[in-house]
């Protein structure tokens, strides 16, 4: 644990004027014997996800769930703590002083008000991404937290993945020299739907196919890489561009079913975005391009492959032996010797503890934060077209 924290300390870092750092916080530790009681907003796939995951952290205990669709809260409900409440208005899940914390799980055009209501209630959140639609929105909800005294946490949960810090540590470390490319992709092949038992509930419960409520794949997909990216640089994007459209499921959707962003950090570092709902080709995939080397980044391996002039120069990688270099002198690559839990756990277990010790979150306001603009940026980018530049007035 000792090693884990003081790898946490070394990974800290600002960035683009957000820090990144503890700051002055005054809320009085929990001793690690309490059990959290959280309540959840918006039951529907990934909330009701995360409430079978809490079942297996003693840590945490669902006390409340709150939707609008009957059938989904019915359905939360049954795998809730059983003195659990349902309700169907969040506002009155907040007032629930036997509550300790609020999960947001609704679509990402309602997190803003939710997120300050719930602040206002004095609870800890723990936001599913994208954070907030928009940015004034982010910029407002990010002032509002850091004069909060309680934990916020965003739900990126790969930020949380012990795989990804391997990961941070060995760029960091310059293995792969200097970072130049990113090649994000996260392609499916599906429409995207849930069936939906009646047509009232059409554009509840598939949301994201609507504008009103979703940024679509940018938000829902490709924010998790822009996450990663910024993680990785230590900075933001500065502009962005983009094209997409719908042009493969003619179904009356609103939002794209296929997109593809590039994005440009400082220093020259660029990067691509693409999602597509039509072949699910190597499905999810992060490729790190370096001046020594590549990481490849799969959904619970990453392997290292090494520019072939420098294999012979380089040393081993957390002890490994002569075979490893054989490998990368073969073109083969190294895989990484770390184990890849669920992530989403991972970051809910981390939620728990940043509560009990009162710490900063890997996953918190500000990094959050930079995605949410990043997002609004590809939205402008894909729907208005241009190349979106990062302003002054994001800064904060």
């Amino acid at each position: 644990m000792e090693n884990r924290r003081n790898f946490l300390k070394k990974t800290s870092f600002a960035i683009g004027g957000l820090s990144l750092g503890l700051g002055p916080m005054i809320l009085k530790g929990r001793s690690k014997n309490d059990i959290i009681n959280v309540g959840v907003i918006g039951t529907g796939d990934r909330g009701t996800g995360l409430i079978r995951i809490m079942k297996n952290i003693p840590e945490l205990r669902v006390l409340g769930c709150c939707d609008i669709i009957p059938f989904r809260l019915e359905a939360a409900l049954s795998h809730a703590d059983e003195k659990a409440t349902g309700y169907t208005d969040y506002r009155k899940m907040i007032e629930n002083k036997d509550i300790d914390a609020i999960i947001i799980s609704t679509p990402f055009s309602l997190h803003n008000d939710m997120a300050l209501d719930v602040l206002n209630s004095e609870k800890h959140i723990y936001c599913e991404k994208t954070m907030v639609r928009g940015i004034r929105e982010t910029i407002q909800l990010v002032k509002k937290v850091q004069r909060s005294k309680h934990i916020f946490q965003v739900g990126h949960q790969y930020h949380h993945s012990r795989l990804y810090l391997e990961i941070i540590e060995q760029i960091r470390s310059g293995y792969i020299g200097d970072v130049t490319t990113f090649e994000c992709q996260w392609n499916r092949n599906g429409n995207w739907r849930r069936p939906v038992p009646t047509p009232k509930w059409e554009r509840m419960i598939n949301w994201r196919m609507y504008r009103e409520y979703s940024g679509g794949l940018a938000a829902e997909l490709s924010s998790h890489q822009i996450d990663f990216c910024n993680w990785v640089t230590g900075n933001h994007i500065e502009r962005m561009t983009g094209f997409g459209g719908i042009d493969y499921w003619k179904d009356g959707r609103e939002t794209f079913d296929n997109i593809h962003l590039t994005a440009a950090y400082p220093n020259g570092v660029k990067a691509r975005f693409t999602c597509m709902t039509n072949n699910a080709h190597n499905g999810y995939m992060i490729v790190v391009k370096g001046t020594k080397g590549t990481f490849v980044i799969k959904p619970t391996s990453a392997t290292i492959y090494v520019e072939s002039n420098l294999v012979k120069n380089l040393g081993l990688v957390d002890g490994v032996s002569g075979a490893t270099i054989q490998n990368l002198k073969e073109g083969k690559g190294q895989k990484l010797d770390t184990h890849h839990g669920d992530p989403t756990k991972q970051a809910l277990l981390d939620f728990a503890e940043n509560i009990r010790e009162n710490k900063k979150p890997l996953s918190n306001v500000e990094s959050g934060a930079l995605v949410s603009i990043s997002v609004q940026m590809a939205l402008d980018a894909l729907h208005k077209g241009g190349i979106q530049k990062w302003k002054s007035d994001y800064d904060i």
